[in-house]
């Protein structure tokens, strides 16, 4: 008996790991640096801890995963939408004398058992966290009506940065190249006796992230959640967004509301071709003519969030995909249903657009959307970023179809990416 309650034990302990390593992944999304080393900290204090009581796992988080002020807010984002609505005690430092804990329970599995008083060491699992571990892999087009509403608090909780850039700016650093105007005024203020020589580097700004969501009838089961992940990008840095059918409207002011549902209420009055057909290869060339040529593409991260369904000429698509591949730093196409056993992109349009794509990748759940979030960014701590080019013949046969490989780094988070030959910088 005794052997049979350790094991279990070590299961409830490995289960509850696997859902606050998913947390972690959760807030890397969201933006906050949850490197390694701060995930392992944070296994840590919960195995101090008890992962199973909400309280302990709030500060045992907030005092490891977070680096600074700026990830305060986020921190409560994600743990709000990752275990619950229920609020967690907040203030600057741990209380002094804590309230009573509160067990994490499922909303949907009925009355939890009542735990017993001779099994202490036993480690409750939170199952709410587990739930929404699952939610992560999830396709959208068969979620219910509870699990889109905790999606849209998982997702209210992202945030998209494109990838750094250095800029002509600098700015004073520890480390760099002298910088002699501050050094010459220094020693001025000094009456010329030594002093340390000041020093500068250059500047690192995010590249505007432009997205292009199809909402055609083929992308209605996954139009409300891109749509709400595009919102979300809107406060991360530069972001445009347009959406795609059988015209293009910028949205752009109407997803700059905070608000999540405002800001669907606003775009969902401004888009006039909901679940209509779709043109992407004309929509791209007006695209391009009124806004990507004249600046907005160029040296900007582009991603096509579309199942590649044309209604119109492939191959004015695949020349609207080449103009468009030579004025942006890279180009991104996320298809929801390339996550289907035996998918291909042999349609039309996927076919002529694929071969000027830097990375294909699904776009069908939230992991992936994560992942997609990895791509865009960029950052070589959370990217192995290996690809092909991809090769289509006019039989629409696919020689070569490009892939994006997901590394699992050590109980951290998947990463996916691609990286682009050449820097357009």
């Amino acid at each position: 008996m005794g052997v049979r309650g350790s094991g279990a034990a070590q299961g409830a302990r490995a289960d509850a790991s696997g859902v606050v390593v998913g947390f972690a992944r959760a807030l890397r999304a969201a933006g906050v640096e949850a490197g390694p080393d701060r995930v392992q900290a944070f296994l840590g204090a919960v195995d101090v801890l008890r992962p199973g009581v909400r309280s302990d796992v709030y500060w045992a988080g907030r005092l490891t995963l977070c680096g600074g002020h700026d990830d305060l807010e986020r921190y409560e984002r994600v743990f709000a939408a990752y275990f619950g609505d229920a609020t967690p005690v907040h203030g600057g430092s741990p209380p002094t004398a804590p309230g009573p804990r509160v067990r994490l329970s499922v909303r949907d599995a009925g009355p939890a058992p009542v735990a017993s008083s001779t099994s202490a060491e036993a480690v409750p699992v939170p199952v709410l966290a587990a739930a929404a571990e699952v939610l992560r892999h999830r396709d959208f087009a068969g979620l219910t009506a509870g699990e889109r509403e905790q999606l849209r608090r998982l997702l209210a909780a992202f945030t998209l940065r494109g990838q750094p850039r250095r800029t002509a700016r600098r700015r004073p650093a520890r480390r760099g190249t002298v910088d002699p105007r501050r050094t010459v005024r220094l020693l001025l203020r000094s009456g010329g006796e030594p002093a340390l020589l000041r020093r500068h580097s250059r500047a690192d700004r995010p590249r505007r992230v432009v997205l292009l969501v199809d909402v055609s009838g083929s992308m209605a089961p996954y139009a409300d959640a891109l749509l709400r992940f595009a919102h979300a990008g809107t406060r991360g840095g530069p972001t445009e967004v347009f959406t795609i059918g059988t015209r293009i409207t910028r949205v752009t002011r109407e997803l700059s509301h905070r608000d999540p549902d405002v800001a669907m209420a606003a775009l969902a009055a401004a888009v006039p071709d909901w679940r209509g057909g779709t043109r992407l290869g004309e929509l791209l060339r007006a695209f391009l003519d009124r806004w990507g040529q004249r600046g907005m593409a160029r040296g900007a991260v582009v991603v096509l969030l579309s199942d590649g369904w044309e209604r119109g000429d492939p191959e004015l698509l695949g020349t609207q995909m080449r103009r468009l591949h030579r004025l942006a730093h890279r180009v991104i196409w996320a298809n929801p249903r390339k996550a289907r056993p035996g998918y291909a992109p042999i349609a039309g349009g996927m076919a002529a657009a694929l071969p000027s794509v830097d990375a294909f990748v699904e776009g069908h759940s939230l992991d992936a959307l994560e992942r997609l979030a990895a791509v865009v960014r960029g950052s070589a701590s959370s990217l192995n970023a290996v690809g092909s080019v991809t090769s289509v013949d006019s039989a629409n046969s696919v020689d070569s179809v490009s892939s994006v490989s997901s590394v699992d780094s050590v109980d951290s988070v998947d990463s996916v990416g691609s990286v682009k030959g050449a820097d357009d910088a």
